[in-house]
């Protein structure tokens, strides 16, 4: 009787370790799809600040070459003001785009 009873309680505590183990799987496998997502979300991210900062690297080097530097004024942000071919005043921003500033709205003075 007393062997009997060992046996039903070892199998008895094999099952709800299995089914432990099987719980426990599930969660794992939820946590690398979570993980995934997270990665795949900061990788899209950082490919996008890459492209914002290529993009603004371009704009500079073009306007450098193409367009005059306005000497001695900045916009309010303290980025260097271009003059265009049609005498238009401008600073390229963080993402490469122009930004067109008239002149009451530039700064005589770098900032700090």
């Amino acid at each position: 009787m007393k062997r009997l009873f060992q046996i039903a309680l070892f199998s008895a505590a094999t099952i709800v370790a299995t089914q432990v183990k099987a719980q426990e799987h599930r969660t794992v496998g939820e946590s690398i799809k979570h993980d995934a997502h997270v990665v795949g979300h900061e990788t899209a991210k950082g490919a996008t600040a890459v492209g914002h900062k290529t993009s603004e690297l371009a704009a500079k080097g073009a306007a450098a070459v193409t367009d005059a530097r306005y000497e001695n004024h900045w916009s309010r942000y303290g980025d260097n003001i271009y003059m265009d071919h049609h005498s238009r005043y401008y600073y390229v921003n963080k993402h490469g785009h122009r930004v067109y500033v008239r002149k009451s709205e530039m700064r005589d003075k770098p900032l700090d």
